[in-house]
């Protein structure tokens, strides 16, 4: 064992743990706890929705796609940044507007519900029950994250450990300070994880003597597949239209994320949106790049020798290259900057998770409205934090999923859930309630039964053990889940009469202050 690698690690969560303990007596109503009493600022605002977005995907799932096929697999890069970019430019000052003019929505469930002056709660019921399922996905990849971490740097410490520990110390500095600590914790993770991601193909290329060596390497060396640094080519085949089309719709899981998303509404000023998004879109770019470029040189840095992956998983290529190129002390740091990439989304995921259930559930189905207070809300939300995150713990253990895979499918759930709901709801006038419940269904049901039935490797096939693919697609369940989730929405809103006078006038009025 390294104990300089593992007293780097300690402290790093000795750190972030010391953070939730700071604001443990300063979250003193479930607006605090759940939503920061919207007072962040625009910088906290901009990394903490851009590291909890990006998770061990940036530094795991995603160099890893591009380690085994090339820079094909670069295409879900773009289409997430162009997707957030018209995310931040569209969506964000327009969310957080409305999202207080409807009743001070604190969740995007609760904003769902206001919005469309859903009396009976059904909006809020279904999109809980969304959150739930897939969040403990999402949760679950970050947790696998983890593991390899711990695998790789303590070989002593066996993945079922591994798993158990990440899931401890996240649930401790979320369970003690909620959306507060998860920003602040996720500010100072988004800085870490960027320059870890930056540092660490610039030193691979330094070891191989250069770029032009680094490539030819590439060139010449038996088992790299051809066209490696094109981007109309995966593991040596053309890309077709298909394919690219389905790397880019990933781009539109951005309006319906529920964990970046609550980032807009928690600013305390929307018209600094403006300074957040120009932050936020240049750690994603830098960040991005440098992910890509991790895969990339990193086929390079293994061909040649330079390292070996943890049990052949290509996903490790981050861990194994900071193990090769530095010494213990800085290898530990670019260690902890990918905890740092599972532990900033699986806060921010808990966070979300456990608010749908204090604040959208047990808090309108409590027989006791009167006395149930904001300090039992906020401890119903501390305790659903430790259920959720053993449910998710307990997926991880199975080990049977890759982390792009379980990522990819909480993405397109909640996007297609989630996604043309907000679009509309900020945009068009007309929708009411009863749109906006079937539209959130369809996309809901539509993303579970396309990767079941209608692709390969499909997520819950996997987990089963069992193939239910009847005919493989090749289309990224988020395409026609979404289309189906707007065409509904708009349909059932038109054939059910529209929204009511009240609802008209509360849009114009969310209308007029956009404009202010």
């Amino acid at each position: 064992m390294d104990y300089v690698i593992l007293a780097v690690i300690v402290v790093y969560f000795a750190i972030v743990i010391a953070v939730g303990y700071y604001f443990y007596h300063r979250s003193s109503t479930l607006s605090d706890y759940i939503l920061g009493g919207r007072t962040l600022n625009p910088y906290v605002t901009a990394l903490s929705a851009q590291a909890s977005d990006m998770s061990s995907w940036m530094l795991m799932g995603l160099p890893g796609a591009i380690f085994i096929s090339g820079l094909g697999e670069a295409w879900i890069g773009i289409g997430l940044a162009i997707g957030a970019y018209i995310s931040w430019l569209v969506v964000a000052k327009r969310l957080r507007i409305y999202s207080e003019k409807a009743g001070d929505s604190l969740t995007l469930s609760q904003f769902f519900s206001n919005r469309f002056h859903d009396d009976k709660g059904y909006l809020r019921d279904l999109s809980a029950v969304i959150i739930l399922v897939f969040f403990i996905f999402y949760v679950a990849s970050g947790f696998v994250g983890a593991a390899h971490v711990f695998s790789y740097v303590i070989p002593e410490f066996d993945y079922n450990w591994a798993v158990i520990t990440a899931a401890a110390v996240i649930v401790i500095y979320t369970f003690l300070g909620g959306f507060k600590a998860v920003c602040w914790t996720d500010f100072l993770q988004g800085m870490l994880m960027v320059i870890a991601v930056v540092v660490v193909p610039i030193a691979a290329v330094c070891a191989m003597g250069g770029w032009a060596d680094t490539t030819a390497w590439l060139d010449n060396l038996h088992g790299v597949p051809d066209h490696f640094g094109s981007l109309l080519h995966s593991g040596g085949a053309t890309i077709g239209a298909l394919a690219i089309l389905s790397s880019l719709a990933w781009g539109l899981g951005y309006f319906g994320m529920p964990h970046v998303i609550v980032r807009y509404t928690a600013i305390k000023d929307p018209k600094d949106l403006k300074v957040s998004r120009r932050v936020a879109m240049i750690w994603m770019v830098v960040s991005l790049t440098a992910a890509i470029m991790v895969g990339y040189i990193g086929r390079a840095y293994v061909v040649s020798g330079g390292a070996e992956l943890l049990g052949g998983n290509r996903e490790t290529i981050f861990i194994v290259m900071a193990g090769g190129l530095f010494a213990s002390a800085i290898a530990a740091i670019v260690y902890a900057a990918i905890l740092a990439a599972v532990m900033s989304t699986a806060d921010s995921q808990l966070l979300v998770a456990s608010s749908a259930i204090s604040n959208d559930l047990i808090r309108r189905f409590s027989k006791d409205k009167v006395t149930l207070s904001n300090a039992k809300l906020m401890w119903i939300s501390r305790v659903v934090v430790i259920i959720i995150a053993i449910i998710a713990a307990a997926i991880a253990l199975m080990d049977v999923s890759s982390i792009m895979s379980l990522v990819s499918y909480a993405w397109a759930g909640f996007g297609a859930a989630f996604g043309p709901i907000v679009v509309l709801a900020l945009f068009w006038k007309k929708g009411n309630a009863k749109g906006a419940f079937g539209g959130m269904l369809v996309g809901f049901i539509t993303v579970i039964l396309w990767n079941t039935f209608l692709v390969s490797d499909g997520v819950l096939p996997t987990i089963l053990g069992i193939d239910c693919c009847i005919y493989n697609t090749g289309l990224y369940e988020l395409v026609p889940a979404f289309a189906l989730a707007i065409i509904v929405n708009v349909v059932v809103s038109i054939y059910t009469g529209g929204p009511t006078a009240e609802i008209e006038a509360e849009y114009d009025d969310y209308e007029a202050a956009l404009n202010q």
